[in-house]
């Protein structure tokens, strides 16, 4: 590995982003270790930990390639723009292939190609730009977050209820900082190593809904009970809470797949890759309600 290594990190100053930079600098300090951010006013924080920010929007195909020049490895952190990250994952792909990047590594969804999540469509398109873009590749196929559920804890313990459309679905649930570690070992390491795998990522342990209602109503000592609802009726609780329609339309989407084993592996690749076991559930509720 050379010494010098460059890796660049979109979404940097995101969630996902900031983690996967501070594996890296554990794991990995050898490494010069670049954030693409929108603005690097918002990340002088991670400036001062000796980050490089280079400055680029999804949509500046020329500033993209300027922020791509010099680069060895990139990890394309998907877009949170949905409905736009096709368009947005072509730039940084083409700016790649003119940069020279030699691995580009992408965090899709788990079961990409076969998942029927609405979600999926433009994970696949992406996939296969950079199939066909050349590039060695990593496809890093990301399950659910536990974080996605567990942001509802407080909501759960006011009104004593989990709300959902995921029925008796079993979600293979891992915590954002897994996910974000599988990409740090795939960035410090041997390209020829990872070039041309497909990691389906996702938790060691499995849980239901239910089964998320009785981990808190344990954790808090208070009844919490979940009620299944039908994909539309479960949307529009969503958007009665506030969420803009897009947004309550795609998570109970993705809830009623979830129903029919969406977001279930049961392979255990991202242990394997981290070298340890997946967070459980019960620690992602811990930290929740500590806080």
């Amino acid at each position: 590995m050379a010494t010098f290594e460059t890796v660049l990190i979109t979404g940097a100053n995101g969630q996902l982003g900031r983690l996967v930079i501070s594996a890296l600098q554990r794991r990995a300090p050898h490494l010069h270790i670049v954030g693409l951010v929108r603005d690097a006013g918002k990340a002088l924080d991670l400036a001062q930990q000796g980050v490089e920010l280079r400055v680029a929007d999804y949509n500046d195909l020329v500033a993209l390639t300027s922020a791509m020049m010099g680069v060895d490895k990139l990890l394309l952190i998907s877009s949170s723009e949905v409905g736009q990250r096709t368009a947005q994952h072509r730039n940084v792909v083409e700016a790649a292939v003119t940069a020279g990047v030699k691995l580009i590594a992408y965090t899709s969804l788990l079961h990409a190609d076969t998942s029927p999540m609405a979600l999926a469509r433009e994970h696949r398109e992406t996939e296969a730009l950079i199939r066909i873009s050349g590039l060695p590749f990593t496809l890093l196929r990301n399950g659910w977050y536990s974080e996605n559920y567990a942001q509802s804890v407080p909501a759960a313990l006011e009104h004593g209820i989990v709300l959902g459309a995921a029925g008796n679905g079993q979600l293979s649930l891992a915590a954002r900082r897994d996910y974000a570690e599988a990409a740090a070992m795939v960035m410090a390491g041997e390209i020829a190593q990872h070039a041309g795998k497909v990691y389906e990522l996702a938790g060691d342990e499995a849980y239901t809904l239910a089964d998320f209602a009785a981990e808190i109503t344990r954790q808090a000592n208070h009844p919490v009970r979940y009620q299944n609802l039908p994909e539309a009726d479960y949307r529009a609780a969503l958007i009665d809470v506030g969420l803009p329609e897009g947004f309550a339309e795609m998570l109970a989407e993705s809830d009623a797949r979830a129903a029919e084993g969406s977001l279930y592996e049961s392979g255990k690749t991202l242990s394997r890759l981290i070298g340890r076991p997946t967070t459980p559930l019960s620690e992602t509720v811990n930290q929740v309600l500590a806080s």
